[in-house]
């Protein structure tokens, strides 16, 4: 625990203006993010006596260790930056609001020659049309089966598309009337667009015009006795009518806004949001967080504002905003919600009328999201606190583990040899700070002397990263180095940070933050080994154990007996949890690895040759067959293919030997298939794919 004195700036030195100011622990990581009006004023409150401050903060200052801010020209800017720094750093002591759920939107893919309707989730994309969010996708689907009648707009995938187009037949709904059929010309792109556009209309609440529209054809018809169509036209205005009914009018005079209601206690804060277009609720969605600061109503709504519309702008921002509290000061924030909009926002308290009992409404929400909240969440804390706190006992640690890393090995009889790092904090996953390695320091299947090879490799790192960032105290280095031109830690996937972050600026880096606990998949051999790696280091403040597999029993350095706890323990449920995990992303590692080595092929060889070109050779050739036969002149007919390339792909298929011919076994005669088109794709499968069934073969 750090003292607040130790690192607090003169008050002479902190500027008497607006300005975003951020805490760094001990590691360099920013952990908290707030701006201020006044910095100089702001940043005083936080030194004053521990005793003064509220329990969070006083947790937040003794765990920094530094404080820096950065100047601003005005309160809108700080609120901007503010925005960006706590998308960027994710501080732990910030409010950040998390969703209930992935919310459901009903899209259109007005960036696309034919428009598309279809459910979507997560982040917006640019040129797509949302409307909602809604809180049940059966519900959009509902929807669209009934406007399909009346607006018949496409909403096949890519694929289905294609196969239509491919064949001159469209699909289901293009028989019974509930598509246009762009895809076999049906319908000009021109009025397909008009269409899908037509159909965005009625979604944003123009609705009156189009159905009066509907009635004159409807009565139009009647007189001149098409009694046909005039009866479709009537069961296309009951249609949208029963879609209308889904969504009922809440305000009278057709507003567009959004009201934000919020229910929190001591602890915990729920937001909720309506989202009111045309006087009717066409979207609603709740948030959740932690009340980790010491937060008012106000701000918590500012932050709710930050997040809604942070990444928002145009018609996505209403006209209107209907709060519980105003932020404090409101002025920048109206000020910041207007140049998302680029037209005025009104941001204010709703007084009576309509609005009012709207917002009651909403508020109701909020208490019931909140209360449903705790009930799920209550035995989840619980059990999590009661399983890192068995952890420790049984070990006999000081404190609880809030930070487990637990390694595994994983090969295929000796080959494609690899390891894993996975991390729990405070018992959740972080996926962010997964890491895997290559076991390059010997060849072979010995998992005792992979597991050394990977902790001393991890915790090189670690004490590298303390020396270059000064954090020694008597200025040694620590042991081992660095690790150089290693490939430790290969990043995994797109659930990670990438290499290009660097610490100076707070972001995460790769191996700078030590465990309390180290797991290994195995037992006494695997735990002596992880321990001796440490003691080279000289580390000797963190933990280690091993869980074995076959009797789930939990083994400590030096110790001849395990470790045995209760199969009901919840501390045994964790550390299994937690090794489990790291097998999963160890063995999903290997079998890419193993993968990609099966798919590759003689042109992976070939210096240069890069996999377009790759690809076009084959597409050229139609099989590796065909170019290995192919002369020279004939394969810079390949565009991009050059005289020397194409003497180098020569030679290199002609030293590598053809792949031996299949043969029937039946009647013995040999199958003239082409060789398969190995064009060397080394994607392999997705290092975040689902948990495997079982080991297979001598897979560990």
């Amino acid at each position: 625990m750090a003292d607040p004195s130790s690192y607090r700036p003169r008050p002479g030195d902190i500027p008497d203006s607006p300005g975003v100011y951020r805490f760094r622990d001990e590691h360099r990581r920013v952990i908290y993010v707030g701006k201020a009006k006044s910095l100089r004023q702001r940043l005083a409150n936080y030194f004053q006596d521990l005793a003064n401050l509220h329990p969070r903060t006083r947790t937040m200052v003794t765990t920094a260790a530094s404080v820096e801010w950065t100047v601003v020209s005005t309160e809108v800017e700080a609120l901007q930056l503010e925005y960006s720094w706590i998308k960027e750093y994710d501080p732990r002591f910030n409010v950040k609001y998390r969703d209930d759920k992935s919310y459901p939107y009903l899209a259109v893919t007005l960036n696309e020659q034919f428009p598309r309707v279809q459910v979507m989730r997560g982040h917006k994309k640019k040129g797509v049309r949302y409307f909602g969010p809604y809180a049940h996708a059966w519900a959009i689907r509902d929807t669209v089966d009934l406007l399909l009648r009346v607006f018949p707009v496409r909403t096949c995938s890519a694929g289905v598309f294609k196969n239509a187009a491919r064949t001159g037949r469209p699909c289901l709904l293009g028989y019974i009337d509930k598509c246009s059929a762009p895809c076999v010309g049906r319908i000009t792109p021109e009025d397909h667009r008009e269409l899908a556009e037509e159909f965005c209309d009625f979604m944003a609440g123009r609705t009156g015009t189009y159905l009066r529209r509907l009635e004159k054809q409807m009565m139009e018809a009647a007189e001149e006795m098409e009694y046909e169509r005039a009866a479709r036209l009537r069961d296309d205005i009951g249609a949208l009518k029963k879609a209308m009914e889904k969504n009922a009018v809440v305000l009278a005079d057709a507003t567009d806004a959004d009201l934000i209601a919020v229910a929190e206690d001591e602890l915990e804060a729920a937001v909720q949001i309506f989202h009111v277009r045309g006087g009717r609720v066409r979207g609603q969605r709740g948030w959740v967080t932690d009340k980790v600061e010491d937060v008012t109503t106000g701000a918590l709504v500012e932050h709710a504002l930050q997040q809604l519309y942070g990444e928002e702008s145009g018609d996505a921002v209403p006209k209107e905003v209907l709060v519980p509290a105003l932020p404090e000061p409101v002025e920048p924030v109206q000020e910041w919600l207007t140049g998302r909009r680029g037209a005025n926002v009104s941001l204010r308290i709703p007084q009576r009328g309509d609005k009012k009992a709207l917002m009651e409404t909403v508020q109701r929400n909020a208490q019931q999201s909140l209360a449903l909240h705790k009930t799920r969440r209550a035995s989840d804390l619980t059990t999590r606190s009661r399983a890192l706190e068995e952890i420790a006992e049984a070990l006999g640690l000081d404190s609880a583990p809030l930070r487990i890393e637990c390694y595994d090995i994983s090969h295929l009889q000796g080959d494609d040899v690899v390891a894993s790092m996975v991390v729990f904090e405070d018992g959740l996953q972080r996926k962010g700070e997964y890491r895997r390695f290559q076991i390059k320091g010997f060849a072979g299947q010995d998992d005792v002397r992979s597991m050394h090879e990977v902790i001393s490799r991890r915790f090189r790192r670690y004490l590298a990263e303390k020396e270059r960032t000064g954090e020694w105290a008597d200025g040694t280095d620590g042991a081992g180095g660095t690790d150089g031109a290693d490939t430790d830690g290969t990043l995994a996937g797109p659930e990670v940070i990438t290499d290009s972050l660097k610490d100076d600026d707070g972001r995460p880096r790769k191996f700078a933050y030590p465990p309390q606990l180290v797991v290994v998949d195995g037992g006494q051999p695997q735990v002596a080994a992880a321990q001796r790696a440490l003691d080279e280091l000289g580390i000797d403040d963190i933990a280690v154990c091993g869980l074995a597999k076959r009797l789930e029993e939990v083994w400590v350095p030096g110790e001849d007996d395990p470790v045995v706890l209760p199969r009901t323990s919840e501390g045994l449920y964790l550390l299994q949890r937690v090794r489990d995990e790291a097998h999963r992303f160890a063995i999903t590692y290997q079998r890419t690895k193993r993968a990609k080595r099966f798919r590759a092929g003689p042109l992976d060889d070939v210096p240069g040759l890069g996999e377009t070109r790759k690809q076009a050779l084959i597409k050229h050739f139609g099989s590796v067959k065909k170019l290995r036969s192919a002369t020279i002149e004939q394969i810079q007919e390949v565009p991009g293919i050059g005289r020397k390339t194409a003497e180098t792909i020569a030679v290199a298929l002609a030293q590598a030997a053809p792949a031996a011919p299949a043969v029937n076994t039946a009647t013995g005669e040999i199958i003239e298939d082409e060789e398969p088109d190995t064009t060397g794709d080394s994607s392999g499968e997705p290092v975040t794919a689902g948990v495997p069934d079982e080991r297979r073969g001598q897979e560990t």
